[in-house]
This record gives structure tokens, sequence and C-alpha cells, in this order.
């Protein structure tokens, strides 16, 4: 789902500047769900504009008003206005695990190489 600035007056973002727009939205969601908050591929890629901590996660106990976190990476000054669209939402499953502690990891292909180990 799309979410859009809640603004009374245009907000803009100077290079380098994070501010959290609000986005009118408050939810309740069932236990074992979540609302991921992702970056505009269009907002990044023309602008320079991303969300920090993203994807940002909406928890099912949370019930405050949804803000994004914008960041301006572009070189330029930008201007959010109301109504803009911001951010998408992807409501999601949450799987839980429980972690066990053991004394040594099975082998894998990859062992313990970092990035640029997964081949091309």
């Amino acid at each position: 789902m799309d979410l859009f600035a809640c603004l009374e007056g245009p907000v803009t973002l100077e290079p380098g500047e994070r501010k959290a727009i609000p986005t009118g939205i408050a939810l309740a969601l069932p236990p074992g769900w979540e609302l991921q908050v992702r970056p505009r591929s269009g907002l990044a890629l023309q602008h320079g504009i991303t969300l920090l901590n993203s994807p940002g996660t909406i928890d099912p106990d949370y019930r405050g008003e949804i803000k994004v976190i914008l960041i301006n990476l572009g070189e330029s000054p930008f201007t959010v206005q109301p109504n803009m669209r911001i951010a998408q939402g992807v409501l999601a499953p949450v799987a839980r695990g429980e972690l066990e502690e053991v004394e040594m990891l099975p082998p894998s292909p990859r062992g313990e190489g970092g990035f640029g180990h997964t081949g091309l």
C-alpha cells in the first residue's frame, strides 16, 4: 500500500537532511504480523530520497502514528508536498525462531566468506 505525507504545508529536505514525515495513519496489527515500510524507487532514482532504517518495521503492539524517516541523499533540496506518496507499506507475517547454542556450525560451501563470496 502507498503511504502518503500527511502535511499541512510543504516540507523541504536539504541535501543530507533527514526528517520524520507523518502519514496520518495508525494501525492495530494482529499478533504475528508487521508492516514493513519501504522506499519508493522513483524518489530514490530521480531525487536521491530514501528511508533510513529501511525496511522499517511497524510492530503489532505499536499504536502511534506511522512516520516515515526520509533522508535526502541527493545533491539538491527536495520538497515533500502534502499528500505526496513517500513510501510503501507491505503487510507481512513474522516468523519467530529459537536460537540454540552449539559448539560448531555445520559446514557450507560458502564457509565464513563475507561480502562478495556468494558468486556473481
